[in-house]
């Protein structure tokens, strides 16, 4: 059981990098696109609602250095609109998203919600 996890979360890294190659094009202040994604990738069976009712401690740890790194309202916005488009590709369910902040203990201003108004983050 364990061996088809570790091949279903390697086969899911390899797409995820096929996936992002257009996006790590432009850096997002100190946060390339990549990055931001790869800081949530241990989230992403929490936030398709296919994993466990709970966020890792891995998810929480990325989520919260993503958050740190993205500290100012433009950067945010910049990472908003990378991760948008790839919630929606990976199928993110916004009830999860939403509720990942709390899960994780932390507040977390970069929305990985595939109906966010990247606009509106602050």
């Amino acid at each position: 059981m364990a061996g088809k996890k570790f091949i279903s979360l390697s086969m899911l890294v390899m797409i995820l990098g096929m996936l992002v190659t257009k996006f790590d094009a432009r850096q997002i202040d100190d946060v390339s696109c990549t990055s931001a994604l790869f800081s949530l990738l241990p989230c992403l069976p929490f936030l398709q609602g296919v994993g466990p009712a709970t966020p890792t401690s891995y998810c929480c740890a990325g989520a919260n250095d993503l958050n740190l790194k993205a500290d100012s309202t433009q950067s945010r916005r910049d990472v908003c609109n990378c991760l948008k488009p790839a919630a929606s590709r990976f199928g993110v369910k916004s009830d999860r998203s939403t509720q990942l902040p709390k899960l994780c203990n932390i507040t977390l201003n970069v929305p990985f919600d595939p109906s966010v108004d990247c606009n509106a983050v602050q």
